[in-house]
């Protein structure tokens, strides 16, 4: 898990479980949503000051592979790595790791696109802070 640029800790609560006994598979867009709004914090986005100014990151595309289920309590880690894909495309590389024995759980890729005004724009002034991270 060393070579992510951004990281989150978490702890399932037992709301976010399903019958099964597990977490169930929305609640994990949920948990990427929320740590991508914190990395965007991290480097300097607000994602409501952004909408305010009619800039608007959505999420164009998600892929998931559940990997292994999380189960109320534990302890997990989700992680980032951004690249960019043609000119209007960035893409959000986010896993998800159990703490205890830092098993894999998710594995996604997040594809986002950059609306201003009303219109498709390139996200180079989203990814300045982090250009040499990308990947």
């Amino acid at each position: 898990m060393d070579n992510y640029i951004y990281s989150l800790e978490f702890k399932v609560r037992d709301y976010e479980c399903d019958l099964q006994g597990v977490v169930n598979n929305s609640v994990y867009q949920n948990y990427l949503e929320h740590t991508r709004h914190e990395f965007l914090l991290s480097i300097g986005h607000d994602f409501a000051e952004l909408a305010k100014q009619n800039i608007m990151p959505m999420v164009y595309r998600i892929e998931i592979d559940y990997k292994s289920p999380l189960v109320s309590g534990d302890k997990f880690v989700s992680v980032i790595n951004v690249s960019k894909e043609g000119n209007l495309k960035v893409i959000f590389h986010q896993d998800i790791y159990r703490k205890s024995d830092n098993k894999l759980i998710v594995k996604s890729k997040v594809i986002a696109v950059v609306i201003t005004n009303g219109r498709p724009s390139k996200p180079d002034f989203f990814l300045e802070p982090i250009v040499d991270k990308l990947i």
